[in-house]
């Protein structure tokens, strides 16, 4: 089947828009007529990851309409609604333990430029092959393969633009909040880093009723923004004395804090902030090597770990999301600026330079209503 993709060869050229070659769906495989596709921070680092000129199909926010299932197929039918996350195996130990996030077979069904078993689901039209399933979907294209797993149905009322991050920006940000660090209203949450994992975490936060919310970012745009969306306090990165106003605005230190920069010095105030007993999770993808006093833990008993996809399942989770949407609690829209599927490479530019916060890439004026 023809489609037509984003094909990114490297972050030294810009996406291409080009006519491939999709397979039809294996038996356990679904069609998906994309609507929209979030632009995330992941598309733009991971194009450094492939080898130079190797071509793949990006892109794991999407949402869309079936358009065909393969024989085995049965949670979804043709014309379903669906939104897109990652994918996973369901029988690894993991798996079954409910950590889907960290299925054991996470980089080969994701991030390796495949289906996992070595084969990619598109061509481009002399039959070669186009690296494909990014994060079980590679969705910068007018079609996807998925599978069970990384498909999950929504209402047919369900907005997709407005949407379509909840597959992974969304969920990682609130998930963080609600699946992990789980505060109670008694609590308080500091984020580091407002953009558009942080605003989720925000936003997850007040949905929760956390009493005390604090946003820091450098960019007093984005800080606005976060107090419109649940902060009940905002500080500029950049202002002196940042620890002693975090403890003096939670009366001696956070009880949780989220880092989303990947910054090696912000995670170390980050840790600065905590309370005694307080936990720091950190999804930032910057790559830096974190140096910590081990005193901070020892006498503070204070606890950092990571997060994949806020520790999510998608079945379970971005329905919680769509909830809490519907509700008003959760007002996505104010984050998201559209795209047409061609502006892929002014997506990434505004969202690298933080002139938008949630780029989508939308295929028509009317997809998603």
């Amino acid at each position: 089947m023809k489609i037509t993709a984003l094909v990114s060869r490297g972050p030294a050229s810009p996406l291409s828009i080009e006519p491939l070659e999709i397979d039809e769906p294996r038996p356990d495989e679904i069609l998906v007529r994309l609507s929209a596709v979030g632009v995330c921070h992941t598309d733009i680092v991971t194009r450094s990851f492939f080898p130079e000129g190797a071509p793949i199909v990006l892109g794991h926010e999407g949402a869309g309409t079936v358009e065909a299932v393969g024989a085995e197929v049965s949670a979804v039918t043709v014309g379903d609604k669906v939104l897109l996350s990652y994918r996973s195996c369901g029988n690894c130990r993991t798996c079954t333990a409910g950590a889907r996030a960290y299925c054991e077979r996470f980089a080969a069904l994701n991030v390796s430029g495949g289906r996992g078993d070595g084969t990619t689901p598109l061509h481009d039209r002399t039959g070669g092959p186009i690296g494909g399933g990014f994060f079980g979907q590679s969705s910068f294209a007018t079609h996807a393969l998925v599978t069970e797993s990384n498909a999950v149905r929504v209402p047919a009322d369900t907005n997709l633009v407005a949407t379509a991050s909840f597959g992974c920006g969304m969920q990682t940000g609130a998930g963080v909040v609600a699946n992990v660090l789980r505060p109670q209203k008694t609590d308080s949450v500091v984020v580091f880093g407002t953009g558009a994992v942080g605003m989720a975490a925000i936003m997850a936060a007040r949905a929760l009723g956390v009493g005390t919310i604090i946003g820091v970012d450098l960019s007093e745009d984005r800080l606005a923004l976060a107090r419109e969306l649940g902060a009940t306090r905002t500080f500029s990165g950049s202002a002196p004395g940042l620890v002693e106003s975090i403890h003096a605005a939670t009366s001696g230190g956070a009880t949780h804090g989220l880092d989303t920069t990947g910054n090696a010095g912000v995670v170390r105030t980050a840790t600065d902030a905590l309370a005694p007993l307080g936990t720091l999770v950190v999804v930032g993808t910057g790559g830096s090597e974190l140096t910590l006093d081990s005193t901070t833990f020892i006498g503070a008993g204070k606890t950092i770990r990571g997060s994949i996809e806020g520790d999510a399942d998608p079945h379970e989770f971005i329905p919680t999301l769509l909830t809490w949407h519907a509700e008003g609690l959760f007002p996505v829209e104010r984050l998201v600026s559209t795209y047409h599927f061609d502006a892929v490479n002014e997506a990434m530019a505004d969202s690298i330079s933080g002139v938008t916060v949630k780029p989508v890439l939308v295929f028509s004026e009317t997809e998603g209503e």
